[in-house]
């Protein structure tokens, strides 16, 4: 019979397991973001429409899920699982599973957010008509 702190050690070395290969989350400042974007290429003269999309959308966090009724938007760029991913497994215009967007590891949600981007533009991102379009951007000389 296993002992009750044996269980109880098992079942904590399982769960560490399990929850630390997903990554973890991470909330950027508006400088370390654009800084960020620059280092994934983005164009300069598009980084403030970038900022202001994220900020707006995830308020620039890497682990944001917002629930549309019926699709789901993931991470930073809140890329939904409509068109671009699917959950629980690869699908998608970006082929990868949505919960892959909630890490701080960001060369995926870059490459899907370009994809859409250079598909459909910022009009992909409600957020971005709202917010975004023809208004005043994020001030990022400072950074």
């Amino acid at each position: 019979m296993i002992r009750p702190t044996t269980l109880l050690a098992i079942l904590l070395t399982i769960w560490v397991l399990t929850h630390s290969t997903h990554g973890h989350a991470k909330t950027f400042t508006r400088c370390q973001l654009s800084k960020e974007l620059t280092r994934y290429n983005f164009p300069r003269l598009l980084i403030p429409h970038w900022v202001c999309l994220i900020e707006h959308g995830s308020s620039r966090t890497t682990d944001k899920v917002t629930e549309h009724g019926n699709s789901t938007s993931y991470g930073l760029f809140q890329i939904n699982s409509n068109e671009w991913c699917k959950k629980g497994r690869k699908g998608g215009n970006c082929n990868m599973k949505c919960e892959d967007l909630l890490n701080e590891d960001l060369a995926d949600d870059v490459r899907c957010a370009k994809r859409i981007n250079d598909r459909v533009g910022f009009n992909a991102w409600p957020v971005y008509i709202t917010y975004c379009k023809d208004r005043r951007l994020p001030e990022l000389t400072r950074c």
